[in-house]
């Protein structure tokens, strides 16, 4: 039965390395099962025909087989041709309309490219798809989590060393010169930080900085008691030194003992007063005319220190060893104010329909822009690659997917054509006189 072997069948013989798939294991036992009844058609035919000429007393209903066996046959030998010329020429015969999907590859890919376009890159489509869903309150939802919001402010903390190593000192001083000075001749200065500490106090995010504060606030007294003696005795000269010390000791307990009472109670009294005044300092920030006076004299007088001399890249230079020190620790306080931030920003968005209604206008907006304006290269770009495939590699994917499918179709073949073959067998019986 070599003559109605697959080409593919010395194809992979000819290439023994391919490495086999499931997919092409059960194309290679459909392909063997759907040759083996093709063979059994030929026995049967040849077995049916040889009895008519021996038995001629059987004859008769060896008819009926012979018919079953010659329709089956050339059923199956029907959907063999078809099926291989989809994929190759078939016998390697360059027959013609054989080897469609290899000798077609251009327009096939075309046609995909085309097909993707009018079906799946319709801006109506897709607008109308995203806008049956509430995509910013999921996001806004997810982001709200705090292990969410960790998940994503790592990456961003960590990604900072390297983008700051790729600002060098000439790209710092354009950026500086072009974008950096007119933004901040303009800046309002006292604005800008009643925001800042908005946004710190919120949630009391500066509980953790509190503390640190607090923290290095003990250990500074701890460590400098002697030097507060000594000062507290060139002021005190009239009083013996012993005397000093123990004042100056005294009053150096009792400090770090309340510090450590600040540290320890999140509640305590000294807190909430801390809170109160830093709320009116808010609010003064961003009304206070002398505070906004007094800003842009601040800002004038940093302005000139930063062009004197090039100052702006020793501070370049310091703040980028700074935040990248800062953020190689795990326990950075960058890393918990950008999580704190982002997990405040989603909170308040889920909690908010009308914010939610400006995201996802906003959000549909940019999709039906992007996509009107990338449609047609998305479609070149799936032709594009798709031209680039291998013909033969292609093919082989093709018949790997499809391929048991069309084995059945030639099973199907023999049966559907051997049956054909009984009825017109007894039609033509039956129409003869």
């Amino acid at each position: 039965m070599s003559f109605f072997a697959d080409d593919d069948t010395r194809q992979a013989h000819a290439a023994p390395d391919r490495p086999a798939t499931p997919a092409r294991n059960g194309l290679r036992r459909m392909r063997m099962t759907a040759t083996a009844i093709l063979a059994a058609m030929l026995v049967l035919l040849v077995l049916s025909a040889l009895g008519q000429a021996y038995y001629p007393s059987h004859a008769s209903w060896l008819g009926w087989v012979r018919a079953f066996a010659e329709a089956g046959t050339v059923g199956a030998v029907a959907d063999w041709y078809a099926v291989v010329a989809l994929f190759r020429h078939p016998f390697g015969l360059p027959i013609p309309h054989t080897a469609i999907i290899p000798r077609n590859q251009m327009r096939i890919a075309d046609s995909l490219g085309s097909f993707v376009e009018r079906n799946f890159l319709a801006p109506e489509l897709i607008v109308d798809r995203l806008r049956a869903h509430n995509t910013a309150k999921v996001a806004a939802s997810w982001l709200a989590s705090p292990a969410n919001s960790r998940t994503l402010a790592d990456p961003v903390v960590d990604s900072l060393p390297a983008l700051l190593q790729v600002l060098d000192d000439d790209n710092v001083a354009r950026l500086f010169e072009r974008s950096a000075l007119p933004w901040l001749r303009t800046l309002d200065v006292s604005a800008l930080a009643g925001n800042l500490l908005q946004v710190l106090t919120e949630q009391q995010r500066h509980q953790p900085l509190l503390d640190r504060g607090l923290r290095a606030m003990e250990k500074w007294l701890s460590a400098n008691a002697g030097l507060l003696q000594a000062k507290f005795s060139e002021a005190s000269r009239y009083t013996p030194v012993r005397l000093d010390a123990y004042i100056v000791n005294k009053f150096v307990e009792g400090i770090i003992a309340l510090l450590h009472e600040v540290r320890s109670a999140p509640d305590h009294p000294l807190r909430q007063q801390l809170d109160e005044a830093m709320q009116v300092q808010i609010v003064r920030l961003r009304t206070s005319p002398r505070y906004r006076r007094a800003g842009r004299s601040w800002m004038r007088d940093f302005i000139r220190y930063l062009k004197r001399e090039d100052s702006y890249r020793v501070l370049w230079h310091r703040l980028r060893l700074w935040l990248g020190s800062e953020a190689a620790r795990e326990d950075s306080w960058m890393r918990a104010m950008v999580a704190d931030m982002l997990a405040s920003l989603g909170a308040s968005v889920r909690d908010d329909p009308a914010q939610q209604d400006r995201l996802n206008a906003w959000w549909l907006q940019l999709v039906h822009a992007a996509v009107i304006r990338y449609r047609h290269q998305v479609p070149a770009l799936i032709s594009e690659v798709v031209k680039s495939w291998d013909p033969v590699e292609i093919t082989r994917k093709i018949e790997s997917e499809i391929g048991r499918d069309l084995q059945f179709i030639r099973i199907n073949g023999t049966v559907v054509g051997g049956t054909v073959g009984v009825l017109l067998h007894a039609a033509l019986l039956w129409l003869a006189p």
